[in-house]
């Protein structure tokens, strides 16, 4: 198939994450980290990973905005003014990969005026990468991915983070009482791990663009959705490091209406 706009980027994004993974094993759990002033923790790894990668967009695709959790000139809200950009969360699950545990990735969306068409997620725990988006379909490695679609039920598996405010204690009591919960450190493996069709759902209420910008489009090529509830973040028009959280649901359609359903009580 002949190489298009898009195609390209794709077939970079895989070569940039896949490039960086020997970096990221080496330092694993060994790693030196320090707290940023919005109280998450960065480490050399993820300047590393976010600076290797930036300077590889920029050699190939010079006129593509890059944006990441870690850029060095981090301040104003910057607008999004090209046609294609990226958006790069060099390891999400930071505490976990700086204390030694394995569920943390990198994270690579391509995005088209703004829109994610494709994600290249680096699933470190299992040594795979998830890449995928809509006209494309999701490869779980190896595997061709789908959303899971059997009804909801108590023993559906749900994705879900301790509430970051108290006013989120109630939506918590909810999720607990009525689904089997897995809270992993990293929301890019829980939206992931629904395209994947290795969980059910997702809950998140904690979460900001570059955490699940790579995941959506694995979950709507998979027959999913994302349902945002508060405010849609896409398409991006402005990168900004202090932007509002984003509170969604995600799974295959009846997964979504359950949740909802759920968390209004």
């Amino acid at each position: 198939m002949p190489a298009t706009e898009q195609t390209s980027r794709i077939a970079f994004a895989q070569q940039a994450v896949m490039a960086q993974t020997e970096l990221m094993h080496r330092d694993f759990g060994r790693v030196q980290s320090q707290w940023k002033a919005d109280g998450t923790r960065v480490t050399s790894s993820d300047l590393a990973i976010s600076e290797a990668i930036a300077q590889g967009v920029a050699g190939r695709f010079s006129d593509d905005q890059f944006f990441s959790e870690e850029l060095a000139n981090a301040g104003a809200p910057m607008p999004v003014t090209s046609r294609f950009s990226w958006v790069l969360d060099p390891i999400d699950g930071t505490n976990n990969y700086a204390m030694g545990l394995p569920h943390c990735a990198i994270s690579l969306a391509l995005l088209e005026n703004g829109r994610p068409f494709y994600g290249v997620i680096y699933d470190m725990a299992r040594r795979t990468l998830i890449h995928g988006g809509p006209g494309f379909g999701v490869m779980d490695g190896d595997r061709r991915a789908h959303v899971l679609t059997e009804p909801a039920c108590n023993q559906s598996i749900i994705g879900f983070h301790s509430p970051y405010a108290r006013f989120h204690s109630e939506e918590a009591k909810r999720i607990i009482e009525n689904y089997k919960i897995r809270g992993l450190g990293s929301s890019t493996l829980h939206l992931a791990y629904v395209a994947a069709g290795i969980i059910n759902g997702v809950v998140d209420h904690n979460v900001k663009l570059w955490d699940i910008a790579a995941a959506v489009p694995l979950v709507e090529a998979a027959g999913g959705e994302v349902r945002y509830l508060k405010w849609d973040p896409f398409p991006m028009k402005i990168f900004d490091q202090k932007m509002e959280r984003i509170t969604y649901v995600a799974g295959c359609k009846a997964m979504c209406d359950h949740l909802c359903e759920t968390l209004t009580g």
